[in-house]
């Protein structure tokens, strides 16, 4: 009997977005958590509310035919990989699947689907990195990636397939130097060390480097060394900037009470389709720079050319905006963070745009305060999708066409729903792999009023 605690051995089917395996035991179907299909599992029930069952794997009996082996030695413990042990080609046609089923389930039908975009680079291409410092275990310092599932555990990250060798290289770096100073890392538990993340960013077009060491205030560092064994490192890219920012708050995300530049500039500049981007520390980018060009270029080509006026709906930095803004001639971004405005504007001036306007404020809002009527709306909401109420504000507004940018297929497809009951169609569907060996990915849709 398939109850709470029970366990059983069955055979992984199918796999569902987002990296969930579908189960059959004594008829019962059951998602198991980090399953592949093929695979023989040993499981325990997790959860059991009615017909909805999740189990998690205890054993795995027999690998899938679909697997090989993992180019990482933390590849099941560190969380952050799911698919590297499946052949690329093979993760392609999963997610591809996967957001197919999404969008039949939902109703969603009668569009060209035009495949998925592999990504430039299927190993170091992020951009971004946000390690932990924690203990290894035996007490000695540490600094990775949480280990998967868990929220106190660090797992090293010696030869990441995720990120090239400067990041490890910087990384190596800070983690002997404070083991050195026998520095103490942050426990979250009891609030009390020093120790909290290390941010690294590197721009994929140009090679430079952004350092960003996060800590509490508890202890006084003086940090005039690390600078010195971080400048003196041998590196691909270019360290630019080297930051130390203190984080007092008791959640385990990156904040800043106070941000001190160490040396160099507190920014960094990525090259995307023509244009200059300014990121700092705290700006929101595509992690993979290669990948973001080949999707902007995609959503500028459902764009089309010759625009009157487009709004920009969850514009974020406004990266979007200023690539669509040579094909319009109006473009309004709309976002409710204004440190994200702010850094649109400035990138827009930078790069000498004078046909974008950017607005700090919530979509439901600010739609009504517009007076222009769009030829086109961007949508790029988070993973969350567009508001109810603001759905039914922009179909109530009549666009002719929208561009729908999604990183998750599940909210995608219900918001189709709703602007297909409505009196729009998806006409072209096109996935792109912005993140390999992970389940996530892009989906771009055009869609037209019927």
């Amino acid at each position: 009997m398939v109850k709470k605690g029970s366990i059983h051995t069955a055979t992984i089917t199918d796999t569902v977005f987002p990296n969930k395996g579908v189960a059959y035991v004594d008829g019962q179907r059951i998602i198991v958590h980090d399953g592949l299909e093929g695979q023989r599992v040993r499981i325990k029930v997790t959860k059991k509310r009615g017909e909805k069952v999740e189990a998690r794997i205890l054993d795995i009996l027999e690998k899938s035919p679909l697997e090989k082996e993992a180019a990482c030695a933390q590849f099941g413990t560190c969380g952050g990989c799911t698919y590297l042990n499946v052949p690329y080609e093979t993760q392609l046609e999963i997610k591809s699947r996967q957001v197919l089923k999404l969008l039949a389930d939902a109703g969603i039908q009668g569009f060209d689907f035009l495949g998925i975009q592999p990504s430039p680079n299927i190993t170091g291409y992020r951009n971004k990195m946000e390690y932990t410092f924690g203990d290894s275990g035996d007490g000695t310092l540490t600094l990775g990636l949480h280990k998967k599932r868990m929220r106190y555990e660090v797992s090293p990250v010696t030869g990441c397939q995720l990120v090239d060798e400067d990041f490890l290289s910087i990384l190596n770096a800070v983690l002997a130097y404070f083991r050195a100073a026998k520095v103490p890392f942050y426990h979250k538990k009891s609030h009390q060390g020093v120790l909290r993340h290390l941010v690294i960013r590197k721009a994929g077009t140009t090679g430079e480097i952004l350092v960003n060491l996060i800590t509490t205030s508890q202890q006084k560092l003086e940090l005039g060394e690390l600078v010195d064994a971080l400048l003196q490192l041998t590196l691909a890219g270019s360290i630019k900037g080297i930051l130390h920012t203190i984080n007092d708050g008791r959640a385990d995300t990156i904040q800043a009470d106070a941000v001190h530049l160490l040396w160099g500039k507190d920014c960094i500049t990525e090259a995307i389709l023509g244009l200059t981007f300014r990121i700092t520390a705290f700006s929101f980018f595509q992690t993979n720079s290669h990948g973001a060009q080949e999707l902007f270029a995609l959503v500028r080509g459902f764009a089309g050319e010759n625009l009157g006026v487009v709004f920009d709906l969850y514009c974020g930095t406004g990266t979007i905006a200023q690539i669509i803004s040579p094909q319009a001639e109006k473009v309004i971004g709309i976002e409710i963070v204004p440190e994200a405005i702010e850094a649109a504007r400035q990138n827009a001036k930078l790069n000498r745009l004078d046909n974008c306007r950017f607005i700090v404020g919530d979509v439901l809002t600010e739609l009504d305060n517009l007076i222009e009527q769009p030829d086109l709306v961007i949508l790029d909401p988070p993973r969350s999708g567009i508001h109810p109420k603001a759905l039914q504000k922009l179909i109530a507004s009549a666009p002719p066409r929208l561009v729908y940018v999604s990183c998750q297929p599940v909210s995608l497809a219900r918001d189709l729903q709703v602007l297909t009951e409505s009196g729009y169609r998806a006409v072209k569907v096109k996935c792109v792999d912005m993140f390999p060996h992970t389940p996530h990915v892009e989906t771009v849709a055009l869609i037209c009023k019927a």
